[in-house]
């Protein structure tokens, strides 16, 4: 292109698809910096640092940041940005609270609705879930990765058999809130816990197609792990706190 082609050259605007796909890419990669603890509750989330941590432009970077709002993974605070949403035990009590409300009607509803595929899912989950268990507790290896997706696939397989897709979200969404939790507590343990028989109670619960049995169980599960993160949050702040 010659010079006075180049000055009067349109700059490049990307396409829709394009700033669609930006966006998801923002989506994704703050996301997983939320949940995995990257990015600390409370964490100022300043656009321009933002843009040069993941090369992505301003714009797709708001869209993104947006829908994490919407998710309650981030705040909006107006017209000072951006923050990773704080966590606090009222909250933790609030999350589980619902979790526990929305989980029972969704496996109620996946065993009434559920079939071989549901069924056949829940048992392919688990199997992944109890090898990478089994591995990491030899290993004594807290925080893992891999743990973390097979044990999310296991319990979205427990509450997949019913046909709303808007409840089946709703959980989806509580998980991953109440994930910031469990890293947490997590990551202040110094011994890993072995879980696998607890997640195969959970699903032969399931599996037996008894519904009161399998919310029970579900509601226990959810509790259980409730309780070890408000003991590790309480245990943290007590640290914090100066000696009198």
């Amino acid at each position: 292109m010659d010079t006075a082609s180049a000055l009067t050259a349109r700059p490049e605007v990307p396409s829709a698809g394009a700033e669609a796909t930006l966006v998801e890419k923002a989506h994704a990669l703050l996301r997983q910096a939320i949940l995995r603890g990257a990015l600390l509750p409370g964490e100022k989330l300043k656009i321009d640092l933002l843009q040069r941590e993941y090369g992505i432009s301003s714009s797709p970077l708001r869209e993104a940041l947006n829908r994490l709002t919407a998710e309650n993974l981030v705040t909006a605070e107006g017209n000072r940005g951006f923050r990773v949403a704080p966590i606090s035990l009222d909250d933790l009590h609030d999350l589980v609270g619902l979790r526990i409300v929305l989980e029972r009607e969704a496996v109620e509803a996946s065993i009434t609705e559920g079939g071989d595929d549901w069924e056949a899912r829940i048992v392919a989950a688990f199997y992944r879930l109890e090898r990478e268990e089994k591995r990491i507790y030899e290993e004594q290896v807290p925080l893992n990765e891999e743990w973390s997706r097979r044990h999310r696939d296991f319990h979205m397989a427990l509450l997949s058999g019913g046909r709303s897709k808007r409840l089946a979200n709703m959980c989806a969404s509580l998980f991953d809130q109440a994930e910031r939790y469990r890293r947490l507590s997590a990551s202040m343990r110094k011994r890993a816990h072995n879980k696998s028989g607890e997640h195969k109670r959970l699903m032969d619960a399931v599996l037996s197609r008894d519904p009161a049995l399998a919310a029970e169980r579900l509601r226990e599960h959810v509790q259980n792990t409730a309780q070890n993160i408000a003991n590790a949050m309480k245990a943290q702040q007590a640290e914090a706190e100066p000696a009198e």
